[in-house]
C-alpha cells in the first residue's frame, strides 16, 4: 500500500507540474497571438486556457471572454469570424460590413495576419530569453578566478579550504583562471591530497584539500537512472563495480565497460555510506565534433568538494548569455533532428508528452531553479516546432501566407482541405512516436 501511495503520490506531483510548465507556455504562445492581433486591429473573441467545459470565464471590456477550461493540455484564441477554435479558413465573414471585416482575421491585411500568427512562437522565443537572462541576474555566474564558494561535505579529513578563498596555486602552480586550474589538477592526478595556496582575509595562506576532481556528484540529469535511484548533488561515490573511484573521470569508463548491466556503487553522503544499484541507460551525446554518439550512462555530472563561487551580472552580460544559449540550444535542436532523420542517433531520443510530464515534475524536484529552466527549454522546443512548414502549425499558416503574397491570391479551399488533413496527420503522427517512444524507451 505504501508503494501504491507513493507511486500515486509521484504521478500527481509529475501531473501537477508539468500542467503548471505547459499552461505557462501556452499562456504565452497565446498571448502573442492575441495581443498582436489586438495591435493589428484584429478583434479576439475568446482567449482560453485548456479546451472542452468551460471552468471560469470573465469578459473584459473589450469584448474578449477570457477562460480557463477543463482539458489543461493547450489552449487557443478564437479570433472574430472563426468558424471555431481551430479554423483554417477563418469563417464566413459575408455578413459583415467593411468595417467588421477590417477586424476578422479572414478581412485582416495580409501583413496583420502575418504577424498575428508570427507572434505565437516569438513569444515563445521572448518567454525563454527572459527566463534564461532572469536565472543568470539572479543566480551570477562563476568568477573569473577560482574561488570557493560554498564548501559541500567531504569523506576526507584536512579540507582546509574555506567559503571566500581565492585560490592563486596549486603545488605552487599558478591558476589565475579556471581553465589554468583545471589543467594544472588534470595533471596532478596522482596524488589524493593536494596543497592550495589561498587568500583568504587579504592573508596568502598554504592548506591543504582533496583534489578538486575527486567523485563527487555536481549535479543529477533529469528523467536519469541516477534520478530514479535517489541520488543527489553532492554525493561521492566511494567504488563503482567493485572498484575504488578516486576521481571522478573513471566512473564513466567503469559504466561503460558493464555495457548496460546494472553497476554496483558505494555512495557516501553526509557522514554514512550506502550501497545501491543501478542500471545505466543508452543516451546520445554531442561527441564535440558537431555530431553525436550513444553511451551508456548513469545520468551524474561530475562536481568539486566546494561549489564555485559566483558574482553578480548586469542586464546586458545577463541578456547576450542567454541570446548565446539560445542559439546553441537552437543549433543542437536541429542537428539532433537531422541525425536522427538520417538514422545515425537512436529515435529514443525524441520526447512525447509523457516524457515531458516527467521532466517537468524531476526538474520541480530539483529545485526552483532547475523548473524554472525547464521551462525555458520547453518555451523555446515548442517556438521551433511551430514554426515548422507544416499544415496547421503557425509556420504552416506562414507559408500559406508567403504564396498569398508571391501570387496574390489565397490557396484554393480544395487544396487547403489537403494540405491541412495532411498537416494534421503529420502532427498527430509526431505525437504518437513521440508517445510510443515514452512507453518502449529506457
Amino acid at each position: 500500500m505504501d508503494a501504491i501511495a507513493a507511486a500515486l503520490g509521484g504521478t500527481a506531483w509529475t501531473l501537477a507540474f508539468f500542467i503548471v510548465a505547459l499552461s505557462v507556455i501556452v499562456f504565452v504562445h497565446e498571448y502573442g497571438h492575441y495581443i498582436v492581433g489586438r495591435w493589428s486591429g484584429i478583434h479576439s473573441e475568446v482567449f482560453s486556457i485548456g479546451f472542452g467545459p468551460v471552468l471560469f470565464s470573465r469578459t473584459d471590456r473589450r469584448g474578449t471572454r477570457w477562460q480557463v477550461a477543463a482539458i489543461p493540455f493547450g489552449g487557443y484564441v478564437k479570433f472574430l469570424g472563426d468558424a471555431d477554435a481551430s479554423s483554417v479558413r477563418q469563417g464566413d465573414v459575408s455578413g459583415l460590413s467593411v468595417a467588421e471585416r477590417r477586424h476578422t482575421m479572414a478581412g485582416a491585411p495580409l501583413w496583420a495576419r502575418s504577424a498575428t500568427v508570427a507572434a505565437g512562437p516569438v513569444f515563445n522565443f521572448i518567454l525563454t530569453f527572459v527566463l534564461l537572462s532572469g536565472l543568470a541576474l539572479v543566480t551570477g555566474v562563476p568568477r573569473e578566478e577560482p574561488a570557493v564558494g560554498k564548501m559541500r561535505p567531504f569523506p576526507v579529513a584536512g579540507a582546509t579550504l574555506a567559503e571566500g578563498d581565492v585560490i592563486l596555486a596549486v603545488e605552487n602552480q599558478a591558476t589565475p583562471d579556471w581553465e589554468t586550474f583545471g589543467l594544472v589538477t588534470d595533471a596532478l592526478k596522482g596524488k589524493s591530497t593536494l596543497s592550495y595556496r589561498v587568500l583568504r582575509r587579504g592573508s596568502e595562506i598554504t592548506v591543504t584539500g582533496p583534489h578538486p576532481q575527486a567523485p563527487v556528484v555536481g549535479e543529477v540529469q533529469i528523467r536519469s537512472a541516477a534520478m530514479d535511484a535517489g541520488l543527489q548533488e553532492g554525493d561521492v561515490i566511494l567504488q563503482a563495480g567493485g572498484k575504488d573511484v578516486r576521481f571522478f573521470d573513471e566512473l564513466p569508463d567503469i559504466v561503460a565497460a558493464g555495457k548496460g548491466q546494472p553497476v554496483a556503487l558505494s555512495v557516501w553522503r553526509e557522514g554514512k555510506t550506502f550501497d545501491l544499484s543501478i542500471t545505466p541507460r543508452i543516451r546520445t551525446v554531442d561527441d564535440g565534433n558537431g555530431g553525436f554518439t550513444e553511451r551508456y550512462l548513469l545520468g551524474l555530472y561530475s562536481g568539486m568538494f566546494f561549489e564555485p563561487a559566483v558574482r553578480s551580472v548586469g542586464p546586458w552580460e545577463a541578456a547576450t548569455g542567454a541570446a548565446q544559449t539560445m542559439w546553441r540550444m537552437t543549433t543542437t535542436t536541429f542537428s539532433g533532428l537531422w541525425h536522427m532523420i538520417r538514422g545515425a542517433i537512436s529515435s529514443c531520443n525524441l520526447s512525447g508528452a509523457i516524457g515531458m510530464a516527467e521532466t517537468a515534475g524531476d526538474a520541480a524536484r530539483n529545485g526552483a531553479q532547475s523548473f524554472v529552466g525547464m521551462i525555458a527549454i520547453l518555451s523555446l522546443g515548442i517556438g521551433i516546432l511551430n514554426l515548422l512548414p507544416i499544415p496547421v502549425l503557425d509556420g504552416g499558416h506562414l507559408v500559406f501566407h508567403a504564396y498569398e503574397a508571391i501570387t496574390r491570391r489565397q490557396p484554393a479551399e480544395w487544396a487547403l482541405r489537403i494540405l491541412m488533413t495532411f498537416g494534421l496527420t503529420v502532427v498527430l503522427s509526431i505525437m504518437i512516436f513521440g508517445l510510443s517512444r515514452d512507453l518502449l524507451c529506457q
